[in-house]
């Protein structure tokens, strides 16, 4: 785990200052705040809300997570949001500030990965749909080998310092109950079935490490 894939986003991130309660409050939502008279508001939320690190109760909750949604940002300020799944405990929480996410074989595109690499910049929003519970975690963020045993299934884990942390209001968060774990998520001892979209012809010649023009194999065997 301590074999870094790339230093690229660790020093991306350590050329940055750190955020602080402050940060989130640009001048342009600093003038919205007065404009509909939020500010103080605004203010005794950081006061009594932010924190650097997690919470005993939102580590636990976060280690229970089976979903996050995750925002980068590429060298030139594009953003980037992209959900990642798994099994409860596939993210893992390391201590109060620390927490590492895995992850696993998708489209090949690997922007959000890109994006850490440039900039080590990353915001995490956590929901539970059935307690109407949304907790923000923001920070930096680095890529470095996953562990085989800790990180079934992973091509590359990914370490978040957190910087900000916040739960929130939780009006508008819709009442949804969970069903079922997807069939692609990782866990030990289990192969997860390979990609279906990967076995279209329009993928012929292009499948990851496959020879060019040969359909997915019967074996069941995933792309890298």
């Amino acid at each position: 785990m301590s074999s870094s894939v790339s230093a690229d986003g660790a020093s991306a991130a350590d050329a940055q200052p750190p955020l602080r309660g402050e940060d989130l409050f640009g001048p342009e939502s600093r003038q919205l705040q007065e404009q509909f008279d939020t500010r103080r508001l605004a203010d005794r939320l950081v006061q009594h809300f932010v924190r650097p690190g997690l919470s005993p109760e939102q580590a636990k909750f976060i280690s229970g997570c089976r979903m996050v949604f995750l925002a980068t940002v590429d060298a030139a300020g594009r953003p980037e949001c992209t959900y990642k799944g798994g099994r409860p405990g596939f993210i893992r929480v390391l201590d109060d500030r620390t927490l590492t996410l895995p992850f696993y074989d998708g489209n090949g595109l690997f922007s959000t990965l890109g994006n850490i690499r440039a900039t080590g910049r990353v915001g995490l929003f956590f929901i539970d749909f059935e307690e109407q519970y949304r907790l923000r975690v923001n920070g930096t963020a680095q890529v470095a080998e996953p562990d085989p045993d800790a990180d079934p299934g992973a091509l590359v884990l990914v370490t978040v310092t957190s910087e900000v942390v916040y739960d929130l209001c939780e009006r508008y968060v819709h009442t949804m109950q969970f069903v079922q774990e997807s069939e692609y998520c990782p866990a030990p001892g289990y192969q997860p079935p390979p990609a279906p979209y990967l076995a279209k012809p329009l993928y012929d010649g292009v499948r990851p490490g496959q020879p060019p023009g040969d359909p997915i194999a019967d074996s069941g065997e995933r792309s890298p």
